[in-house]
């Protein structure tokens, strides 16, 4: 059966579901976008081999990609997030020497991994690609991975999960078990439920901005929790208190003038982190993301060397003082 215009288009469709899906599997940006890619092509060029009637176009399309990243995956290390990394050699303000990117989880814009415009499946969604899920999902060998995020995240059947990874039911649902015993061990404390039209959260996000902007200590520790941590990828460091981590905002230093901008990372609220060059205009320095809990922040991740994505993220590539003006009116 030949490709044709209206099965191209059902191909495109599936663009974003399976870069949830990749990206859920690798931890990686780059990873995920060359593991879509091929996938689109692998399927394009053998779409004469898919038969309807043993199946949903998804299935057969998340075969492909399975494969495609459980290639990718057999000479990979696991992914962390820098909380996650017992041994975090840099607890204080040196960052020391960075690690390679391919340690780390990276940052997602929600624009590229939440498919649904149901509001309630959009929650779930955005839920399964929270920053710190993506790092518990790196803990799984990469069969159980898949099977975990196919029946437990998309839904699949065990019938359509063993039809993804060639095996049977009973293989799928042995796997599953053992993926969700794992999976517990390493599944962090729930974070609050992001809602932009939540006055509190937003109020506290608003404060954070205000306090991390004007360098104020006091208003940093309010909004902090007790035991808050930050984090600064590919550096091994991290840092750990509320008010230590206000108190080296607080110095200004290297962010004196820096700038946050808002935009959605990881089905979590984020920001773009500006700073100023000798002219006054601000220019993209990392991308940052916020977790709340219990109505306070509890973490902070600030992605250095992200600069080169922030359009992905759908920040501007430079901001001036009108911008500035508008956005604090």
């Amino acid at each position: 059966m030949a490709m044709d215009a209206h099965a191209a288009e059902d191909l495109e469709a599936l663009r974003v579901p399976l870069t949830g899906y990749c990206y859920r599997l690798l931890g990686s940006a780059a990873d995920t976008d060359d593991a879509v890619q091929e996938t689109l092509i692998r399927a394009s060029s053998k779409w004469d081999l898919f038969d309807p009637s043993r199946g949903r176009v998804s299935t057969w399309v998340h075969r492909i990609a399975t494969n495609v990243c459980l290639d990718m995956l057999r000479s990979a290390r696991r992914r962390e997030l820098v909380v996650d990394v017992e041994a975090a050699a840099g607890r204080g303000p040196g960052l020391g020497a960075p690690l390679p990117a391919r340690a780390w989880v990276e940052p997602m814009p929600d624009a590229r991994l939440v498919a649904s415009r149901d509001p309630g499946d959009v929650v779930l969604e955005r839920e399964s690609v929270r920053l710190a899920f993506i790092a518990a999902l790196q803990h799984l060998a990469p069969r159980q991975r898949a099977v975990l995020i196919l029946r437990d995240v998309l839904a699949f059947t065990a019938r359509e999960t063993a039809e993804v990874l060639d095996t049977t039911t009973a293989s799928v649902n042995s796997a599953l078990q053992r993926a969700r015993a794992v999976l517990d061990e390493h599944r962090p404390d729930p974070f609050d439920v992001d809602d932009p039209a939540d006055p509190a959260q937003r109020d506290l996000l608003r404060r954070y901005v205000r306090a991390f902007e004007t360098h104020d200590v006091a208003e940093l520790t309010a909004v902090l929790r007790a035991d808050a941590v930050s984090t600064m990828p590919p550096f091994l460091w991290r840092l750990d208190g509320g008010p230590a981590i206000a108190s080296l905002l607080g110095v200004g230093g290297e962010c004196a003038g820096a700038r946050l901008v808002p935009c959605d990372v990881n089905g979590a609220r984020g920001f773009g982190q500006y700073r100023p060059d000798d002219d006054g205009l601000l220019h993209p320095f990392a991308l940052v993301t916020v977790e709340i809990r219990g109505g306070l922040i509890a973490r902070t991740v600030a992605f250095l060397g992200t600069a080169g994505r922030f359009g992905e993220f759908g920040l501007p590539a430079v901001l001036r003082r009108e911008d500035l003006l508008l956005r604090d009116r």
